[in-house]
């Protein structure tokens, strides 16, 4: 008996994802045409991180989701009938393990990725440069891309900046988000478009205590403090200035590493002051559960996404948590922070470069970031992404901060960065809010004595 309710139970879902999203062409074009570009063959193997293929629903808003299978029947196999593609989903949790051994294994061509992992690899010298294809296609252009993302970006170009190994697909969001609410039951004004991190700071402390009208405990601050990546520790050592680290990605053996100067003691004693103003939790990337939600008590949130907003929104068309939470740019001095970004790469051993080309540029070019955006609400890498929400205020913000980005050396790309960097300011935002920070100066000159040792180990 159960096993029949279980049948019936699937049968229903799947007639309820057809109707809602699954077997019509128009969900997946928008009504446009699709008819065949190119008689080229060849078998390509695309490897996604974390991309759905199956048609689903989206745990959080409960809408139907049409999985990239059907998407690419209805689109790439009309337009490149010939080409045969393999697709392998690859969860995020062991993607550089499963990726890396496709890679030395000559099992992949084309991989979507995280950043810091394309950039080793091309270093390793495992992945296909694409200024040939590039140059060879005038159907493709570049321009539609942000320009910081596709030039300059560690996860797209070489470490000198002349080759292109990368296309830009998907972009990290790190806003500075802030609750209106909160903001007006204390009385203090709004956060500014481009805030500073004194302004933050400042703002931030008249609103840690008890809410003067609700008695509701609020805290004045919000970040992180376990990243894996130290994007809000970027974000500071640009407003500060402090550089970390001058030289080459490519030639880390001669970088010179400034870890211990004054701008970065400014960096460190902003974390320092900064985790009295946030819940307990924060140094393990808790207590902001209700962050962008009706029950939030934080007021201002670094590095933040507006996802549980939009998320909302997207469920129950209620404007009032978007009129509620405001994103702003993040706190370099241009408005600028860390910019994640995750590209499309090719293996350098792929089967049929040419074929596969054509599948890479498909999978990061326009309609399939429209496709990904409207189904997973994956942030866009493009100039004008015309299709966005009106109401998408968050991704909107998330684009004007990645057009003033830019790459520095205290970036994920840096292995000593990810290796030493991050796991030491995360011990020492730890310590900081359990009251035991250690002394900064000696801190630093620590960190910048095990830099320097480290390089001098390098071949």
């Amino acid at each position: 008996m159960k096993k029949a309710m279980l049948i019936l139970l699937s049968c229903l879902l799947a007639i309820t994802l057809a109707a809602c999203g699954g077997g019509d062409s128009t969900d997946v074009t928008d009504g446009k045409a699709v008819g065949k570009v190119s008689d080229i063959k060849g078998t390509v193997r695309v490897a996604l991180a974390g991309w759905k293929l199956e048609n689903g629903i989206d745990a959080l808003t409960g809408n139907p989701t049409i999985g990239l299978k059907e998407f690419l029947s209805q689109t790439f196999e009309k337009m490149y009938p010939n080409i045969k593609l393999e697709l392998y989903e690859i969860p995020w949790e062991n993607v550089k393990a499963k990726q890396s051994a496709m890679l030395l294994s000559k099992d992949v061509d084309v991989l979507y990725t995280g950043g810091a992992f394309a950039s080793q690899w091309y270093q390793e010298g495992l992945l296909r440069e694409l200024d040939d294809l590039i140059k060879g296609d005038s159907s493709f252009k570049k321009d539609i891309y942000l320009s910081g993302l596709f030039d300059s970006s560690y996860s797209t170009k070489s470490p000198d900046g002349t080759k292109q190994f990368g296309i830009p697909a998907v972009l990290g969001r790190r806003l500075t988000v802030f609750d209106t609410k909160l903001f007006q039951d204390w009385g203090v004004e709004p956060l500014t478009e481009k805030p500073t991190p004194q302004e933050i700071m400042e703002k931030a402390k008249k609103m840690t205590g008890k809410n003067p009208k609700t008695g509701e405990q609020n805290y004045g601050l919000y970040w992180s403090g376990n990243s894996l990546n130290g994007s809000t520790f970027v974000a500071l050592t640009l407003a500060f200035g402090a550089k970390g680290a001058e030289g080459k990605l490519n030639d880390m053996k001669n970088v010179k590493w400034k870890l211990n100067t004054p701008e970065m003691v400014k960096v460190m004693e902003y974390l320092k002051e900064a985790a009295k103003l946030a819940p307990a939790g924060f140094v393990n990337a808790q207590g902001a559960e209700n962050f962008g939600l009706a029950k939030n008590n934080i007021a201002i949130g670094l590095d933040q996404t507006g996802g549980a907003t939009m998320s909302e929104w997207r469920s129950k068309k209620d404007k009032a948590l978007l009129d509620r939470f405001e994103p702003r740019m993040n706190m370099g001095p241009k408005g600028e922070g860390w910019v994640a970004v995750d590209p499309f790469i090719m293996a350098k051993d792929a089967k049929d470069p040419k074929a596969a080309w054509e599948v890479l540029k498909f999978l990061s070019g326009y309609e399939t970031q429209k496709f990904m955006y409207k189904n997973y609400s994956y942030t866009p890498t493009l100039k004008s992404p015309d299709f966005l929400d009106e109401n998408d205020k968050f991704i909107k913000m998330a684009l004007k901060v990645a057009e003033v980005g830019h790459s520095e050396l205290m970036d994920e790309a840096n292995p000593f960065y990810m290796s030493d960097i991050v796991p030491a300011v995360n011990g020492f935002i730890s310590k900081a809010a359990s009251g035991n920070a250690p002394d900064i100066q000696t801190f630093l000159n620590d960190l910048q004595a095990r830099a320097e040792k480290w390089s001098a180990s390098l071949k």
